[in-house]
């Protein structure tokens, strides 16, 4: 099964990006359909579709038949896509380009690392989840401080965080490539590449928040 899975999760992680990077661009050029995806009610709605698609796909994927895994992953894909055309607004085409490929860089030595590295990481992934879980909460105690030194410090520890889970994830589809495991190649690929994506945006949406070149 190991190439077969491996080369299948790169793929999708890969059409995943396209998805959402060019839906991403196309609405960033239509002026009405940004507004609308961007005015209050639509874009939390749009949020809360996009977070209910994520836990549906990981908890369901294993169950779902082929297409309709590979049509919630296209879905979800779009979704984020449409909530990731601010960065077009926000920031010069050439600098997330650039930004793009810096992520792209960090992504693959750390999925090398996991890939290559003799140390078992298993325990890591239950650390990073909790790291991820108390980010995730001063995030939300930060809206009311709006403090941002502790922004820029939360923003370190949830890069820090996704190259983890970079490593990690990575050594994780390497051992199930190695496995019989009961569940189809297919619904196990796209699985992996929605974590491998999960791990790659937030990346890249991380760094460009550091290095990027705003338009103003």
């Amino acid at each position: 099964m190991s190439n077969h899975l491996m080369s299948k999760t790169f793929l999708w992680m890969f059409i995943g990006l396209l998805i959402t990077f060019a839906t991403g661009f196309v609405v960033s050029m239509n002026e009405r359909m940004f507004i609308n995806v961007f005015s209050g009610p639509v874009y939390i709605v749009l949020c809360i579709i996009e977070l209910a698609l994520v836990i549906y796909l990981s908890a369901r994927v294993r169950k779902m038949n082929k297409t309709t895994a590979r049509i919630f992953f296209i879905l979800y894909s779009f979704v984020s896509g449409l909530t990731f055309s601010s960065i077009f607004i926000v920031y010069q085409l050439t600098s997330i380009l650039f930004i793009f490929l810096i992520a792209g860089v960090v992504f693959l030595i750390f999925a090398l690392i996991g890939f290559f590295t003799k140390l078992d990481l298993t325990k890591m992934g239950t650390y990073l989840m909790m790291a991820l879980f108390a980010v995730l909460l001063c995030y939300i105690l930060n809206l009311f401080l709006a403090n941002t030194n502790f922004d820029f410090a939360l923003s370190c520890i949830s890069l820090l965080i996704f190259i983890g889970f970079t490593a990690y994830d990575v050594q994780k589809l390497k051992r199930m490539s190695e496995m019989e495991i009961d569940i189809p190649t297919d619904n196990l690929s796209i699985i992996n590449a929605l974590n491998l994506y999960l791990d790659y945006i937030n990346i890249f949406l991380h760094l460009l928040s550091f290095f990027g070149n705003s338009k103003d």
